[in-house]
């Protein structure tokens, strides 16, 4: 009996004792997983911090770098378009500060603008299509001839342009002063758009959106946008397509002229206009397009370059 008690209590024992080497153990093994996972921290944090502050030295750099462009964009641009006429043509996403800088920098190329007519949401809204192009066709000036493509952002282009952009050869309205009346009075009724008072033809046109296109029918949207720009571009002397970096993504509709060769042969964009760099870019842009060029300019990956005559980096 006695031996048998000895037994159990040695037994008894011996669990306790892998009890306690087990309980010690993983003392030791947390203690070194602790001591490596702050190591790991604090190395993560001198990474955070160096990335920080190599981001606001770039922050910084270009900051500089855009205000330099802003003091000296007036001198790059003054007289490429002297004596010129400019259509400015808005979406609703387009930020306000960039139209009126752009605004302000297309005077000091020596151009007027001849008035701003600003697209709203229904203008792009694939719901809206069918009205947008029964109010076009409607609108169709006597004698103006109109593309088959029988999508709304191309017979729009057809419409705007044959009323608002003068004709490349001979610097003449397309139409009568009545038709143009009744061609922005029909979209406004519409609800696709929204006119400046006295708003009267330019030999150029230059359409400001901002971002990509988002929501429901995002990829339609963007075309509608892009092929309205085209169809400006074949009905005058020139037309430039401008926004914020995202429009020259994918559901963007500088993204969307990009990817389409047979609008990049004729329509110039500019990715950046949202920069000082970028608004000087859009006003050589539109000079460029006066003078049979075009091109793909800022700072995007689908860009040929950072302005027209700038070689890419790297190049």
């Amino acid at each position: 009996m006695i031996s048998l008690r000895y037994h159990i209590v040695s037994i008894a024992a011996v669990f306790l004792a892998l009890a306690v080497g087990v309980v010690l153990g993983s003392t030791a093994l947390n203690g070194a997983l602790l001591s490596g996972l702050s190591d790991e921290k604090g190395k993560l944090a001198t990474q955070v911090s160096d990335l920080q502050a190599e981001r606001n030295e770039l922050n910084a750099r270009l900051s500089d770098a855009d205000a330099f462009a802003g003091s000296v964009g007036p001198k790059v641009v003054a007289g490429a378009l002297d004596r010129r006429s400019v259509v400015l043509i808005t979406t609703q996403e387009a930020n306000p500060a960039d139209r009126d800088a752009l605004r302000q920098l297309i005077e000091q190329s020596g151009a007027r603008v001849s008035g701003e007519l600003q697209l709203t949401d229904a203008f792009t809204d694939p719901v809206k299509a069918d009205q947008l192009r029964q109010v076009v066709t409607r609108l169709q000036p006597a004698g103006s001839t109109f593309p088959t493509a029988g999508d709304p952002g191309t017979l729009a282009g057809a419409l705007v342009g044959s009323v608002l952009l003068l004709n490349k050869d001979t610097a003449q309205p397309q139409s009568t002063t009545d038709e143009l009346a009744a061609a922005i009075a029909g979209l406004q009724d519409g609800g696709f758009a929204n006119a400046s008072p006295g708003i009267g033809p330019g030999q150029l046109a230059l359409v400001l959106t901002g971002g990509q296109a988002t929501g429901d029918g995002a990829g339609d949207k963007a075309a509608t946008l892009a092929r309205f720009a085209a169809q400006l571009d074949r009905s005058g002397a020139g037309t430039v397509l401008a926004g914020d970096p995202p429009s020259a993504e994918g559901t963007g509709a500088i993204g969307f002229v990009r990817a389409d060769t047979s609008a990049t042969s004729i329509l110039s964009t500019v990715d950046n206009a949202n920069t000082a760099a970028g608004r000087v870019s859009t006003v050589l842009a539109l000079k460029e397009q006066l003078d049979g060029g075009t091109g793909r300019y800022g700072i995007a990956g689908n860009a040929q370059s950072p302005a027209p005559g700038v070689a890419q980096p790297g190049s």
